[in-house]
């Protein structure tokens, strides 16, 4: 029976040409080499650079272009000036997404790119996730949920090639740290992604700093709980916190978990 690594290279043979959106995560940075190696220089890297993505990602995505010879393409997306973002409703994301798969489908045609691609994988459709909505509406394509691959397949499957991010730790935009409702700022962008960088200096792999007006909670995998509690780790970080900006540093006791912010959504 063919594998879903193969049925992925047959998927983009058939687009012939592909512009691929890239985060330097590891679920667009697994589709881009797939479609590079399958396509060559039919194959091209749309990257979006904006408020919402730490610059430690964005040079991540620019490195692994240039080690592996892929064409990048830089768009700036203003996206707190898009209508209704910075206000955060509940379909933020699919205000966002609309608007930035429609720049990146325009610098597809321009460079010559028969399709836009772009990385989502089956388990994303377990949860809220309304920028879903318009990636399907701009008939954007999704390889990856379309041959059937979860994030534990793509995970190994980019352990198999090389690739530096099979193990990298799960990342979203830093407008999915805010409460609905709760305006998004470049203050509290900055103070969310100060938080989230101390604590990677730190040693804390996979974690999310969310905010609530001006009080953080910090999420991270229960086997690190112990970790925050060191002598002079946690006095570090309370400290930092409120330097950023914070007035209250909490943890989540329920510990680190992906759309925690849509939990109120169930209710």
């Amino acid at each position: 029976m063919e594998d879903k690594l193969e049925k992925l290279k047959n998927y983009m043979q058939d687009l012939g040409s592909v512009a691929v959106a890239f985060s330097g995560g590891v679920d667009s940075t697994f589709l881009l080499k797939t479609a590079h190696d399958v396509l060559g220089d039919k194959a091209i890297a749309v990257t979006a650079r904006s408020c919402f993505v730490p610059v430690r990602e964005l040079d991540e995505a620019r490195e692994f272009c240039e080690k592996e010879g892929i064409r990048q393409i830089f768009v700036e997306a203003d996206v707190l000036h898009i209508e209704g973002v910075a206000q955060n409703p509940r379909n933020r994301c699919y205000l966002c997404k609309r608007a930035l798969f429609a720049e990146i489908e325009r610098e597809a045609e321009k460079n010559g790119a028969a399709y836009v691609a772009e990385g989502s994988n089956l388990d994303d459709l377990g949860d809220y996730r309304p920028g879903l909505q318009a990636i399907a509406e701009l008939g954007v394509k999704s390889p990856l949920r379309e041959v059937g691959l979860t994030k534990q397949e793509i995970r190994a499957y980019s352990k198999e090639l090389g690739l530096p991010t099979w193990e990298k730790p799960s990342y979203a935009c830093l407008a999915s740290r805010f409460v609905y409702g709760e305006e998004i700022t470049m203050e509290k962008l900055a103070m969310v992604d100060q938080a989230e960088q101390l604590l990677l200096d730190l040693g804390f792999r996979q974690m999310r700093v969310r905010i609530h007006g001006t009080m953080a909670r910090i999420e991270l995998l229960p086997e690190q709980f112990g970790k925050v509690m060191e002598q002079g780790v946690r006095e570090e970080i309370t400290a930092k916190f409120q330097e950023y900006g914070f007035t209250y540093v909490t943890l989540d006791l329920q510990g680190y978990r992906t759309g925690s912010m849509n939990e109120t959504l169930k209710k």
